[in-house]
């Protein structure tokens, strides 16, 4: 130990746990309780500083200030591309260094990012903030990500990525107080397999548990928590909670009837930092290690976590020793950091359709354009995007490509004037500052945005700014709609007498006070929230028919329409529906009919239903919403400066009616995703177009036949036909073409995006190991290759595939069932009427929905005969009959079971003698309503 070195733990040269053990003892009581919170605070008798953990970075670095920013998560899963990624995670971890430098205290180095929850639902209200229904995909993409953002050094790293939400979060209703049933095989082959690989393969640091509960249990005392995350995968991070989740378990959940022994429990079951009330979590704290549940040991184990992290952030040795120590303000927000914005918006536009190749347009030849929408005129942000520098408009940008042409832009929203139905008076603003004005005074015009269902912005022409509420006043005073509760977003209510009523975010109606003599203000106080007051709506300007008169006269019409993302989808808010909202698409018709050049251009953060627009409109571009850069991407790619290449996340459907409810998170019965789904899309996963033309050739195989510990080299040639250069993703499925069990149509396990000149041929190399085809066998819990024959398709799409070949891998025959050995409930292979919820006692059991649900365990051999049926069981609502019964569920009555009514945790082992239960056979368990079943034997 140097000289200057004055406890173990600022001794460089020790063993890096030796050092955390050692400053963790000399903490006091109090100092370890302090600390288990999301705020550390500052030891100075120690030298240890004030550090928080948390700061959002979903992509860019958020609400600290302007940084770079990027397009959303959903827009980055369309880009495929894993070396972009890295290069995108660097940039955010540099900016993240230069805001840590100056403010310490509060811009940490532990940022929440990326979302790594499997989204099989379109409706989900956060969809834009993750990467898609694939495990692979999002894997992939993230793995990389972490690493950017986490950097290349042996010993220190640049910054902390925090993945995000652990486990099965896909939905906002009930988020905080419902559970998500998954079963083992969900489990394993489709939710966990998102988080593995950017644990096992990006060294992710940490992790943040989600709202939810899984099967019952809340998501951040879930046993796989410890047991997979940092068992099985030897994650060496920290856990932290989601913000109010601990205290959650209490106030949402009802888990326990205090505070203490959720936060008591969430500690035991891996949480290192706690996300939360700071009084209420250390009076938890204090109260559990007062009456002995908690001992000073488990805080050890959890600052143990957090510190490690903030040793390996370089924040306990001198800064020469780290790299990262010496970045400053010369990386933040560079012109390299701005092209890569540019770079990522373009490589994240999805060419959904391009008939006749009407894209790209040509700027030498095109007189006039059209743009029409009003999102062709604006740059949006999620809530997740922090403050863009600057923005670029695609208005902006076209009209640089279209320099000394006509451009005409249309915003496409009607201009209307409000007037009392009780009084007669227009509805009026203020010029300023001055006192409110009589309703009967200039009346003010209103831009109307119509967002869909329901939702609309109106924002005062003569300001340009956006009406919103608080609890008593409504005023035109924001600039966007923003906010955790979005405040601009009013409800225009019809009336039967051709009026309308005018609702507030939250449901409140809008009245004109005194008697309808004051005016709406642009400062000052308006029309307070209260009685219903009826108004006149005259449309003075019509935005359909002047965007009909726009298209009329310009040579090609370019039509934007999308979502607002703060706005019927956001945290906390699941979408009401897939379709575009019904004013979009009276526009998209109307400008149609009056130019057939028309392109549509859709910004937005999640598939839509766009049966017609698909069906009539020769061309349409997706992007999501793409940042800074968003008008200059759209632009070079509307114009052919680069060729679109983006490949779709997710399966854009044709109906909300192709999916079942928004809480199934079962995709392989219900068959979600591409995975499962059998019925026509609009768009499948993997879809995107291109301007060049790629021939597939010559797939070869390392081997026709293989063992399950080999690994499969699939090699493809890929060439540009075309005359124009352009990336292609070329995406290897496999499927198996035999099985015990219901396997996936196809499934993700291997992508490249490369960049082919014309006439350019390249061959891509596939290495995939034969455990990748694997599926997770429920009659010996463990990941199974099964002998038999397996397809490998390379194509350009999940349904365009354009090479396979076949390939017979030497591996396990599943041995019929052994209902001998304790089976728990939950490893069956069908089922009806039933999902999963806790047993307190033992995990997770299978519980009774509906009168005659039914649970199979199929192919179990009971050799020359069984004697009985044992299982362990609870009935909620009354005394009941347990039925098992052979090869259907209104099969051969093999024997019966009562349990008696002690409540749902009331468990009991029941038994009953079984008949003819002799040979193999598809055994069903017959449960009533509201009885639930943990495990059994049946020997």
């Amino acid at each position: 130990m140097s000289k200057a070195v004055q406890f173990p733990f600022q001794d460089t040269e020790l063993d890096l746990d030796l050092r955390v053990k050692d400053l963790i003892s000399r903490f006091t009581l109090d100092e370890k309780i302090e600390s288990m919170l999301q705020y550390q605070p500052a030891i100075e008798r120690l030298g240890v500083d004030a550090y928080k953990h948390g700061t959002e970075a979903a992509h860019g670095l958020a609400w600290l200030g302007e940084a770079t920013s990027f397009p959303q998560p959903v827009g980055l899963a369309h880009t495929w591309d894993t070396e972009l990624m890295e290069e995108i995670g660097s940039v955010i971890g540099d900016e993240a260094r230069v805001f840590y430098k100056r403010n310490p205290e509060v811009n940490g180095l532990t940022l929440w990012a990326p979302t790594v929850d499997m989204e099989r639902d379109p409706r989900w209200g956060r969809n834009e903030e993750a990467y898609g229904e694939d495990p692979e995909l999002t894997g992939e993409l993230t793995t990389s990500l972490v690493k950017g953002m986490q950097g290349d050094h042996p010993k220190y790293y640049k910054s902390i990525a925090t993945l995000k939400h652990f486990l099965a979060n896909n939905n906002e209703v009930d988020r905080g107080s419902g559970s998500s049933s998954i079963d083992p095989r969900n489990m394993r082959e489709y939710y966990l397999k998102a988080f593995e690989k950017p644990f096992l393969k990006g060294g992710a640091q940490s992790m943040m548990t989600a709202y939810n509960s899984i099967n019952g249990t809340p998501a951040l005392l879930h046993p796989f928590v410890k047991e997979v995350v940092k068992g099985e995968w030897g994650m060496d991070g920290f856990i932290v909670s989601d913000a109010g989740d601990v205290m959650g378990i209490h106030n949402d959940h009802k888990y326990y009837d205090s505070h203490t022994p959720g936060v008591v429990e969430s500690i035991h079951a891996g949480i290192d930092s706690i996300t939360d009330d700071a009084d209420l979590s250390k009076k938890a704290i204090r109260e559990g290690l007062q009456i002995g549940t908690l001992m000073e040991s488990d805080l050890d184990e959890a600052l143990f976590n957090t510190f490690r992290v903030r040793f390996r952030l370089g924040e306990f040795d001198p800064a020469e020793l780290n790299p990262y120590a010496s970045i400053g303000e010369e990386v933040f927000m560079t012109e390299e950091a701005k092209a890569l914005s540019l770079k990522a918006a373009k490589k994240q536009m999805v060419l959904l359709k391009n008939e006749q190749n009407t894209l790209p347009l040509n700027k030498e030849k095109l007189q006039s354009a059209a743009v029409i929408g009003e999102l062709g005129g604006v740059v949006l942000r999620d809530w997740y995007a922090g403050t863009l520098p600057y923005k670029v408009t695609p208005l902006e940008a076209i009209q640089k490509k279209l320099a000394g042409k006509q451009v005409q832009y249309c915003d496409a929203n009607d201009r209307i004037i409000l007037t009392s139905a009780a009084s007669g008076k227009k509805v009026g603003v203020l010029d300023g500052e001055n006192p409110p004005v009589a309703m009967n005074g200039t009346a003010e015009t209103f831009i109307l945005s119509d967002w869909g269902f329901g939702s609309v912005t109106l924002r005062a022409e003569s300001s340009g700014k956006l009406l919103t509420s608080d609890e008593e006043q409504l005023t035109a005073s924001a600039d966007e709609a923003y906010g955790w509760f979005v405040k601009e977003i009013l409800h225009l209510l019809p009336q039967e007498d051709s009026t309308i009523g005018i609702s507030t975010w939250n449901g409140k109606k809008v009245t004109a006070p005194n008697g309808g003599t004051a005016a709406l203000a642009v400062k000052e106080t308006i029309t307070e929230v209260g009685t219903e007051e009826k108004f006149k709506l005259e449309v003075v300007s019509d935005g359909i028919a002047e965007a009909v008169e726009a298209a009329k006269s310009a040579d090609t019409a370019i039509v934007f329409v999308g979502n607002n993302p703060l706005i019927n989808g956001k945290e906390e808010i699941d979408r009401p529906g897939l379709e575009l909202p019904q004013s979009q698409q009276r526009l998209i018709e109307a400008v149609y009919e009056a130019n057939p050049n028309t392109v549509v251009v859709v910004v937005g953060a999640y598939p839509f239903t766009m049966n017609w627009v698909e069906e009539n409109v020769p061309a349409i571009l997706y992007t999501s919403h793409a940042g800074q850069e968003i008008g200059n991407a759209i632009a070079d790619v509307l114009f052919g400066d680069y060729a679109p290449a983006g490949r779709l996340n997710m399966t854009w459907y044709k109906s909300e009616d192709q999916l079942t409810h928004i809480k199934d998170y079962d995709i392989i019965k219900s068959e979600r995703t591409y995975q499962y789904f059998k019925g026509d899309v609009l768009y499948p996963f993997g879809h995107g177009l291109t301007y060049a033309s790629f021939k597939y050739d010559n797939l070869r195989l390392s081997a026709s036949e293989i063992s399950e510990e080999d690994i499969i080299t699939v090699r493809v040639d890929i060439t540009n036909v075309s005359q124009v250069s352009s990336d292609e993703v070329v995406q290897l499925y496999i499927r198996a073409n035999e099985s015990r069990v219901k396997r996936p149509l196809k499934t993700l396990k291997g992508f490249r995006r490369i960049h082919l000149s014309p006439g350019e041929t390249k061959t891509v190399t596939f290495e995939l190991p034969a455990s990748e085809l694997a599926f997770w066998d429920v009659t010996r819990n463990k990941y199974c290759v099964e002998t038999g024959s397996y397809r490998i398709l390379i194509g350009r799409s999940s349904a365009d595939i354009q090479v396979t070949a076949d390939i017979q891998v030497n591996g396990e025959v599943i041995p019929p069932r052994n209902l001998a050995l304790e089976t728990r409930a939950e490893n069956y292979d069908d089922y009806s009427g039933v999902d999963l919820d806790e047993c307190k006692e033992s995990g997770s059991c299978v519980r009774s929905l509906e009168d005659t649900s039914w649970v199979l365990y199929q192919g179990a051999d009971f050799g020359a005969g069984s004697a009985g049926f044992t299982g362990r069981v609870s009935s909620e609502f009354s005394n009941a009959e347990i039925e098992i019964r052979l090869g259907a569920p209104n099969g051969k009555l093999a024997g019966t079971a009562q349990v008696a009514a002690r409540g749902v945790q009331g468990w009991q082992t029941v038994f009953t003698t079984l008949t003819e239960a002799a040979g193999v056979q598809d055994v069903y368990i017959i449960l009533p309503k509201g009885v639930r079943m943990s495990r059994f034997t049946i020997a």
